[in-house]
């Protein structure tokens, strides 16, 4: 009965959670970073802030995102995405209106930095990978990458759309479309989303009865039993090494979507060259991610991992050279070379971590991580803005970015697989 009310038309579940996720990704990290940088310096030219005042809302709210994070993680596993993801959407709704009111820096803050990260955590990476690696295991780095391709449509629509937009009716009036457009596209899809196909009576990868009787699904079957506790987890050197490298592995995503356009423009570049320049990263992370899951779902991981994210480095530091080339073709290079980078980032990180400590509480253990990971960077982008009001130039944070990169592909490939020293709370 509940297995025939979660698999219309006798297609798996998991695949209708993959479509969801993919529009949940979209609004979420769309309106998290991508529309940021179109914003900005039409607000400071009306309100008379900084670029460190503005940018400061990007490091207030991955803040608040690692303790939304806390909270979130174990509610995913207990009572699955859809009402996190329901409230979540209602809040970033209201919030993005709101800021059509904004006049103030500690209302921008709010808004900005508190009630729109929440409403974007409760949507994004964390819910909705942790839900599909407990419907997906043999295929999760594809079903995961699938899924993440909607981040990066995000870049190839959303920016380009803010900087039209607000071009076009002013910033007031854009945030209110923005906000509107975000309650008709993820209040719908939250109700698709469902815990864990053994709830349904449905198995991962959506393997039938008869498959699981004959012996296929035994990779789930495994990772679930040596699944660790977040306790369990939190008393293993793996799980701090992981912190680590993918907090300085997001670092450049957080950096180059909040600063391109500024960057950009202030090297002489008009602001549709600088728009479409996330446009062109856009198109090749989106386009490798599902390149990046197949390898993933037949390949060692780590390696793969390595690689993505010293790419992200390599090519962050070509961005710098490039610009200073003046030359828009090799500025426009270094950013496809960039996307590659980024198309590996999301589903690598999330395999690794299903991997080491196994799917039965992972959003428990993902939530206890986040703290750690997002304050590596917390600071980045306001740094970065602090600089450049110095010294006018963003060059030298761009490297230093560049260089965390580069070390953390080096600190995944050598990260060890965890050991179970005993038993502790399921929490």
């Amino acid at each position: 009965m509940r297995q025939q009310q979660v698999s219309p038309n006798g297609i798996y579940y998991g695949y209708y959670i993959v479509g969801a996720a993919f529009v949940a990704q979209f609004v979420a990290i769309g309106m998290y970073s991508y529309v940021l940088g179109s914003f900005m310096d039409p607000m400071l030219n009306e309100l008379g802030w900084s670029r460190s005042d503005f940018t400061l809302t990007r490091s207030i709210g991955q803040c608040v995102m690692a303790l939304v994070g806390v909270f979130v993680g174990v509610r995913v596993d207990r009572y699955g995405g859809r009402p996190i993801m329901l409230v979540g959407g209602v809040l970033l709704s209201i919030s993005l209106c709101l800021h059509s009111w904004v006049q103030t820096l500690w209302q921008w803050w709010i808004l900005n930095g508190v009630i729109v990260t929440a409403g974007c955590a409760m949507l994004g990476n964390l819910v909705v990978n942790v839900t599909l690696s407990k419907w997906f295991v043999e295929q999760r780095g594809l079903a995961i990458a699938v899924a993440a391709m909607g981040i990066s449509f995000g870049g190839i629509v959303l920016t380009p759309l803010a900087t039209w937009l607000i071009d076009t009716i002013g910033w007031r009036e854009s945030w209110l479309w923005l906000g509107a457009a975000t309650a008709v596209f993820v209040l719908p899809v939250a109700l698709l989303v469902r815990r864990s196909p053994e709830d349904y009576g449905l198995h991962p990868d959506g393997h039938s009865a008869e498959q699981i009787a004959q012996g296929q699904g035994q990779r789930a079957k495994d990772e679930l039993a040596r699944s660790f506790t977040r306790a369990q987890a939190l008393r293993t050197f793996s799980f701090y090494a992981l912190v680590i490298a993918f907090g300085f592995f997001s670092i450049n995503i957080v950096v180059m979507l909040l600063q391109t356009v500024p960057y950009l423009t202030d090297n002489g570049f008009t602001r549709t060259e600088a728009a479409y320049a996330i446009v062109v990263a856009s198109i090749p992370a989106m386009l490798s991610k599902p390149v990046w899951g197949y390898l993933i779902d037949r390949s060692p991981t780590k390696p793969l991992a390595a690689l993505s994210a010293s790419l992200t480095g390599v090519a962050l530091a070509c961005i710098v050279f490039s610009t200073m080339s003046g030359q828009l073709i090799w500025v426009y290079a270094a950013f496809f070379l960039l996307g590659i980078g980024w198309g590996g980032m999301i589903p690598m990180q999330e395999v690794i971590w299903a991997s080491f400590f196994g799917r039965r509480f992972l959003g428990a253990i993902r939530g206890a991580g986040m703290p750690f990971s997002l304050a590596l960077g917390a600071m980045a982008p306001w740094f970065s803005a602090l600089y450049r009001d110095a010294y006018g130039d963003y060059g030298v944070p761009f490297m230093v970015v560049a260089g965390l990169n580069i070390f953390s592909g080096v600190l995944i490939f050598f990260a060890p697989p965890p050991k179970k020293l005993s038993s502790g709370k399921a929490v």
